[in-house]
This record gives structure tokens, sequence and C-alpha cells, in this order.
């Protein structure tokens, strides 16, 4: 007997089917375990990478150069790690990446130990694959996201560090007390913290990650859709991934310089390292609670308003840093809190923008070098920062970020006219 055709044929499966849809939503758990361990690593670096550097250099000038350094060395393994992911999968990638994270921040320890300021160095470059890591990771979840559920997932795996990312800050006295029972420098406990962390979120993605939702998302494209997907075969970058990565390179920039500095303003007028880990604390939540309300504003507003939303948000974190008296700790907070929200809104709505431009098959390899170039924007601003604030002061450093921001606002409108003549 001879079956009909539709008993011998079974659709393919695709992204929104119940089977994949499953898979997305465990493939979304797992992402925000990791990044829930990846965020503590990071933010607890972050915390005292500036004073750490300001201890050992006897200066402020170059008090910027932890974050320059490590947001350098995530440039490189931005790129390596979206190798990585492209041949092999998420799971190797993120792995291999959080597992050398991990390692930098026991380097930067051991740096702290001996004194040694090319250690340390060093150290922070390796350190800065488990920062380059912990921000790949977002996509891991959009790998098998519908369309319209893309910002969502971004967001997900964002909001998800803020379990992590707010307890770094907050435990940098007790981890630095630690340090000292056992006989280390203060400053070098929170790089022990990170240590940990990082290897954490490793295991959580090596054992967890499977199956590996980058191979499944290629194995469901077929071959046509594949031909006509949105990237260029010919090797011109497409407009969707440029102006995804200006927006998310324009407010890493002005994000991290503002940062970087603030820890070492605080300290200068009288503020003790508790409310530097609390001020920091509020802007690395403000960086990744709203996620989830900022997912769904860019998936039903549109990705467009959001990234304006971005460059206003930080101009006015900029102006209200430069304006606050030096001993306000109030008006600081909330400074730091904007400044974490306008990065927020340019990073989900960047990243979608990414993710809407590319296809399954070279996703991971664009979303890496995308990620170097805001690695290194990252990795200017900090390493200006300290340069600016001792040659002009904090309020135009302050400023200077905020009014780079508005640089969004002439991006999204060329961007709009192409596509409105094209259309």
């Amino acid at each position: 007997m001879t079956s009909s055709p539709d008993a011998r044929v079974s659709p393919a499966p695709r992204i929104g089917d119940p089977d994949v849809t499953s898979l997305f939503r465990r493939t979304l758990v797992v992402v925000a375990v990791a990044q829930a361990f990846g965020g503590a690593g990071t933010a607890a670096g972050i915390t005292v990478g500036a004073l750490l550097a300001q201890d050992m250099l006897g200066t402020d000038t170059w008090a910027g150069i932890p974050v320059a350094l490590f947001t350098a060395g995530s440039a490189a393994s931005a790129f390596l790690v979206g190798r990585l992911s492209g041949r092999y999968g998420r799971r190797w990638g993120l792995t291999v990446g959080f597992v050398a994270g991990g390692i930098g921040a026991l380097a930067v320890a051991a740096a702290a130990v001996v004194g040694s300021v090319p250690l340390l160095f060093a150290a922070l470059l390796v350190y800065g694959a488990g920062t380059a890591t912990n921000l790949q990771t977002r996509y891991a979840g959009t790998d098998l996201a519908p369309p319209d559920r893309r910002a969502r997932a971004v967001s997900v795996a964002l909001v998800a560090t803020t379990l992590g990312a707010v307890a770094g800050p907050n435990l940098v006295e007790v981890t630095g007390a630690f340090a000292v029972g056992i006989g280390l420098p203060r400053l070098a406990g929170p790089f022990l913290l990170s240590a940990l962390a990082y290897a954490l979120a490793g295991t959580t993605l090596f054992v967890w990650l499977r199956p590996d939702p980058s191979l499944v998302a290629r194995r469901l494209v077929g071959e046509a859709e594949e031909s006509s997907s949105a990237d260029d075969e010919s090797g011109r970058v497409p407009s969707g991934v440029l102006v995804g990565a200006s927006v998310m390179i324009l407010t890493q920039v002005a994000m991290v310089a503002l940062m970087t500095m603030t820890p070492v303003h605080m300290a200068h007028h009288g503020h003790g390292l508790g409310a530097v880990g609390i001020v920091i604390a509020i802007h690395v939540a403000a960086m990744y609670l709203p996620s989830p309300l900022t997912g769904y504003l860019v998936d039903r507003v549109g990705r467009m308003p959001v990234s304006l939303a971005a460059g206003v948000t930080l101009l006015g974190a900029g102006v209200l840093a430069a304006v606050a008296p030096p001993d306000s700790t109030v008006l600081l907070v909330v400074s730091l809190a904007l400044l974490g929200l306008g990065w927020n809104f340019g990073l989900v709505a960047g990243s979608a923008i990414v993710v809407d431009a590319t296809s399954p098959q070279t996703r991971a390899r664009t979303q890496g070098a995308v990620d170097v170039f805001i690695a290194l924007g990252g990795a200017t601003g900090g390493a200006l920062s300290g340069v600016v604030m001792s040659g002009a002061g904090f309020g135009v450093l302050a400023l200077s970020g905020g009014v780079l921001s508005l640089l969004l606002v002439p991006v999204l409108v060329v961007d709009r006219m192409r596509r409105s003549a094209r259309a």
C-alpha cells in the first residue's frame, strides 16, 4: 500500500513550533543562570579595578587603565569567542571564554599580592575574556527566538545578570575582609570572587546548554531560506549590523567613561568603599534590571525609538553628574542609575537590530565582531577617562560622555532616511 504524500513527508520543524519553543525556553533558563554568575564576576572587578590601579601606580591619571585593559582584552576575546561559537556552537565558545576570564581574575589577585604592575596589566587583559563572554551570552537566548520576541530574549539574559551584578559590588567589603584574613591585600578579594563566579558560569553552560541553540537554529534554516537571508554574501556588511553596532558602541563609550572614574571621584571627596559599592551596585542594577520592560518596548514600540531614548537618557546622566555636589551620594546614585538605564536601552535595542540583520549560519561570528568594536569603544572611554578627569575635572568628563551619546541622533536619522528611500 502506498502512503499518501502527507503521511510520507512531515513538515520540517521551524522556530515557533512547540518542540522548538520548549527548547527555546529551556535555553533561556540556562543562559539566565550563567548570566547571574557572570554578572557577579564582572561587577566585582569593575568596582575596585580603578582603586587597585590607583593604589599600585600611586596616581589618578592612569586609574582608568584597568577598565581600558580588560575592555581591550575583551575585544580580542569577543572575536575569539564569536569564532569558536560560529564553528563549534555557543556552548564551547562561551565556556572557553568564562574559563579564561576566571584565570585572568586569579592572576589579578596574584599581581596585587606580589605588587607587580606588569603582571597586573597582563592579567587584566585576560580577565577581559570574562567580560566579553558575559556580554555575548545574551545572544544565546535569541538563537531560537521568534522575530517578535528577540529583544525580550535578550532582556531575560540581561535581567538575570542583575542578581550577580548587584551582589558583586556589595560583596566588596566581605571579600576584602576575607582576603585580609588569609594574608592577601584587601583589593585582591573581589577578584577571587570573580574567578569563582566565572568558573560557575562556564560550568553551567558546559553541562546544561545541550542541545546547543546555535547549532539547532542552523539546522532549522533551510537552503532556500538561507539564500534569502539578511546577510550579504558579497562581503558587504548589512546596514542593520552597522546601525546596531553604532548604537551599542556609542552607549558603551559614554557609560564606561563616567562609570570608571566615579569611584575615584568619590574617594577624593571622602566617600568610603561601602558608599562606592552602593553607587556602583545601583548603577549596575539600572544596567540590567529594567531589561524586561526595555525588551517589551523594543519588540512592540520599535528598535529605533528606544535607541533614541538611550541617547537622551545618557545625556541626562552626564549633565546631572556634572552639576551634582561632590559630597552628594544621592545625586551620584541618580546620575549613575540614569547612566545604567541609558546603556540598557542601547544594548537591548542594538542587539535586536543586529540579530534582525543576520542569519543563523553567520550570526555568532558577526555578533563577535560587533562586540569587538563595543569593547574597543569601552577601552577608549576607560583609557581617556582618567586623563580627562585629571586635566579638566570630573564635570567635564561627565558632560563629554553625555554629549557623545547625542551622536546616536544622526545615526538613526540617516538610517531612517535610507529605509524610507528604499521603501
